[in-house]
């Protein structure tokens, strides 16, 4: 799934292809996609004649700032985006086509068909789902070590598990998440109350690095995520325990472990993260 340096790179590909570009179309070919309006057809013709003038970026959604609207994207496990020229042959599992007036069309691609769109008039975009609930994005200034630490104390979950809850941090997703605790040699499968206050300043300074490196490097590149120009991330490089089970650690040498937590495939080092 693209998490938030992905989609902030997508994001900044984007500002350069399409703002102040003109709506002259609309064509979804997968309804389910469309949450609101519900109906494929009111989505087009809201859309329709409006310019997208700015991109911006809430945890792992991306919204697209029109004249009087705002469309609210998730692209979920696998959605991506491509600016083509109009005549060009359109991808399999293409299911939301943007025309421009000058010829040219944003495509969105869904293999898993998961991705969702919301429009809601500019000023109302994050009073409603599924912006209202979001937490503290991890560069927010509102995003501080008490922040995370007050949180944590009141949980019984797994760190990890609350750690990939949007409500405490938004924008954090299983890649980050396997990083962050690594760095911060915290245990996946503590639980939150049972994190330190030093911990927890620890782990808050590992994850606002984590982010800020994979945004630098343009995002992890894991099976078939490519920003909107076709270019890979190259944080995967970095990568210190996602993906790497049964790899040594590169600090300590012992093999890399996967397990599931909530039901999620999370990945540590059983020396360097000690239960």
């Amino acid at each position: 799934m693209p998490e938030l340096p992905e989609v902030e790179t997508i994001k900044k590909t984007l500002q350069h292809l399409v703002t102040e570009k003109t709506i002259e179309d609309v064509e979804v070919f997968w309804a389910n996609i469309i949450q609101r309006p519900k109906d494929p057809q009111a989505f087009k013709e809201r859309l329709q004649g409006q310019t997208i003038h700015n991109l911006k970026r809430r945890g792992k959604f991306l919204l697209f700032y029109l004249d009087t609207d705002v469309l609210i994207s998730h692209l979920r496990m696998e959605g991506k985006y491509g600016v083509f020229q109009g005549n060009e042959e359109r991808a399999k599992h293409t299911h939301v086509v943007f025309r421009f007036t000058d010829g040219t069309e944003l495509r969105y691609q869904d293999v898993r068909k998961f991705g969702t769109m919301h429009i809601y008039p500019i000023g109302e975009e994050f009073n409603s789902p599924p912006l209202d609930q979001l937490g503290p994005e991890p560069f927010d200034p509102l995003f501080t070590p008490d922040h995370l630490y007050t949180k944590l104390k009141k949980t019984s979950r797994h760190v990890k598990t609350a750690l990939l809850d949007q409500v405490i941090v938004t924008g954090l997703g299983n890649i980050y998440v396997d990083e962050a605790l690594h760095r911060s040699s915290i245990h996946p499968e503590r639980k939150g109350k049972d994190v330190t206050k030093a911990e927890a300043v620890r782990l808050h300074g590992e994850i606002v690095a984590t982010l800020q490196e994979a945004v630098e490097q343009g995002g992890t590149t894991i099976r078939t995520y490519v920003n909107t120009q076709g270019q890979i991330g190259m944080f995967q490089q970095r990568l210190k325990v996602y993906g790497r089970e049964d790899e040594p650690c590169e600090r300590c040498g012992t093999v890399i472990t996967k397990t599931k937590v909530g039901g999620r495939g999370t990945h540590f080092c059983l020396q360097c993260q000690p239960e």
